[in-house]
């Protein structure tokens, strides 16, 4: 009598027999990071500007407290940042001048140059904000009287 073969089965059960990813599979994990990192820059995006905004306040109130010192020491107010690091312009005043206030002119967070306003016995200090365009929505103000 002949025999018949058996057909050879694999030893695996067929659901074992899966081996590598699909490219559905890897396409829908990217398409999740993306997603993930997009949010995650866009969050971390708002803080730094914030973070920049709130730098510039302490730069301006500090220089604001210079402003005043330069008030107590010269009894005026300076017409210029620059005379809080050079003195008073005044031949008269510049006897009275001891040392600079500050030593170099600060820039606000993002690299500007601020803004020196003098109006009788009021000041401004503006920063021009993250489009460095002075007097638009996204200033920092700091005022003295």
């Amino acid at each position: 009598m002949r025999s018949f073969r058996q057909p050879v089965r694999s030893r695996r059960p067929l659901t074992d027999r899966r081996e590598a990813f699909t490219l559905l599979e890897l396409l829908l994990v990217l398409s999740i990071l993306v997603v993930i990192g997009g949010i995650v820059l866009f969050n971390i995006g708002g803080a730094q500007k914030e973070a920049n905004v709130n730098v510039t306040k302490t730069q301006l109130d500090s220089l604001k407290n210079n402003v005043e010192m330069y008030r107590i020491r010269m009894n005026s107010l300076p017409e210029t940042l620059e005379q809080l690091r050079d003195g008073p312009s005044d031949s008269a005043k510049q006897a009275k001048w001891v040392a600079p206030i500050i030593n170099e002119i600060p820039t606000d967070a993002w690299g500007n140059s601020l803004v020196y306003t003098l109006n009788g016995n009021e000041y401004e200090i503006r920063s021009g904000g993250i489009d460095g365009q002075v007097n638009t929505d996204d200033d920092v103000v700091v005022q003295g009287s």
